[in-house]
């Protein structure tokens, strides 16, 4: 289990290039083994999600060249098995996308409980309704196991929450489904676009991505493809607010302005002098105002990924904020830390927190408990006094490529200690 000491009180400068969309990465590698032929990724992220999943790809049957770089080359002649390895499944919440594809090509899926963040708190009860609605049949084994002896068929159905990853499920199912298939209340983010667009590539007839309602139809026969990711607009947008806490002043290149929008609309509530254009965004040194109210949503809607962030930067702005995080409570849980490091924070309930600035943080001993806050929790060690020290480096490292050394080349003073 990594450590990361921060010597805090650094403003961090300079220029960084974001790689591809974590969030679209790991449903278009679950997508290429819908196909026995051959399709290449590139612009993928170099992070521990994409390499755990490769590795349950490869348990399945998928033959991956490529690992470590930006560009992958999937191929799956043959699925040997429905068992991904329980171990990594427990690592990621991202391996139910697995079984859509697990149950076009071998007939039957056993996963055991996905992990990732929060994993008692996000049930995947969607993601099987949208399988249910298609003929998957539920075995009583432990975990999830389904079975489709005579494949799936396509049907027309509203899912219950627009849940990202259950949209990407109904989706990798409904390209192999037999017939047309109506997908209600979609979820609308920019990976599920992404994800649509590279079943299209692979032949799949769809209709409606970025919309509530998606149409899809299967192909005869899947083809092969080649796909890059756009850049990820959540990293972008982590680079641009940690240095932004830090007083510092960055330009983050890579992300779509359209999603870069979304990003910054409350940073520009708070006074943060950023712009976004040509698929750029710039962040200057800033004298910070609280924002009244921050409230996260479904696309276009704040990114609950940003939430963390975002109460960090709270902290170093003249008044009281409100964070509202409907969608998770465990996330603002973890930044209770914060009082430790002398933040004015006052938690309302399991998604609400009243942040009150400014404050001179204080470096300490910090839990990184899950990808997004533990990203957080070092950009307020980087603005602290002292030294600070957050742990495990690794949950990080799930979503950020390079981070030790992308810090140190925007002047942070840091050591990963193994």
């Amino acid at each position: 289990m990594a450590k990361l000491r921060i010597v805090g009180g650094r403003r961090l400068s300079g220029r960084i290039q974001v790689e591809g969309n974590k969030n679209s990465a790991l449903p278009l590698l679950a997508a290429c083994l819908l196909t026995d032929q051959e399709c290449v990724l590139s612009n993928v992220p170099r992070i521990r999600d994409v390499d755990v999943l490769i590795e349950l790809m490869r348990g399945v049957g998928a033959i991956v060249d490529g690992v470590g770089t930006g560009s992958l080359r999937v191929r799956c002649p043959r699925m040997t098995s429905d068992r991904p390895d329980p171990v990594l499944v427990g690592k990621l919440r991202g391996s139910v996308l697995l079984l859509g594809p697990l149950l076009a090509r071998f007939g039957s899926a056993r996963i055991a409980e996905p992990g990732g963040d929060f994993p008692a708190r996000r049930t995947i009860a969607t993601h099987l309704q949208a399988l249910a609605q298609m003929g998957a049949v539920p075995v009583d084994e432990p975990g999830h196991a389904l079975d489709a002896p005579n494949g799936l068929t396509g049907a027309s159905f509203y899912l219950d929450e627009a849940s990202v990853t259950g949209t990407e499920t109904a989706l990798l199912a409904a390209a192999a489904a037999k017939g047309r298939t109506e997908i209600r209340h979609a979820a609308m983010e920019p990976h599920v676009v992404e994800l649509c667009r590279f079943l299209r590539g692979i032949g799949v007839a769809i209709e409606g991505e970025g919309t509530t309602t998606i149409r899809v139809e299967g192909p005869q026969r899947f083809g092969g493809t080649e796909y890059r990711l756009e850049g990820d607009y959540i990293e972008a947008g982590s680079w641009g607010v940690t240095a932004a806490i830090t007083g510092g002043d960055i330009e983050v290149l890579g992300a779509r302005t359209a999603a870069l929008e979304v990003v910054a609309a409350p940073l520009l509530k708070m006074g943060l002098r950023c712009s976004y254009a040509d698929d750029r965004l710039v962040v200057e040194p800033s004298a910070l105002t609280a924002a009244g109210r921050i409230t996260t949503g479904l696309w276009p809607g704040f990114p609950s990924d940003m939430v963390s962030l975002v109460t960090v930067l709270a902290t170093q702005a003249d008044g009281r904020t409100l964070v509202h995080d409907w969608l998770y409570e465990l996330r603002l849980f973890a930044l209770e830390q914060l009082s430790a490091m002398r933040a004015g924070l006052f938690l309302c309930d399991p998604h609400r927190i009243i942040v009150s600035g400014p404050t001179k943080l204080r470096g300490r001993l910090l839990d990184a408990r899950d990808l997004r806050s533990g990203m957080a929790l070092i950009a307020a060690a980087l603005a602290a006094d002292g030294e600070s020290t957050v742990t495990p480096l690794e949950t990080v490292e799930r979503g950020y490529a390079s981070l030790v050394d992308r810090l140190r080349s925007l002047g942070a003073q840091v050591e990963r200690e193994n």
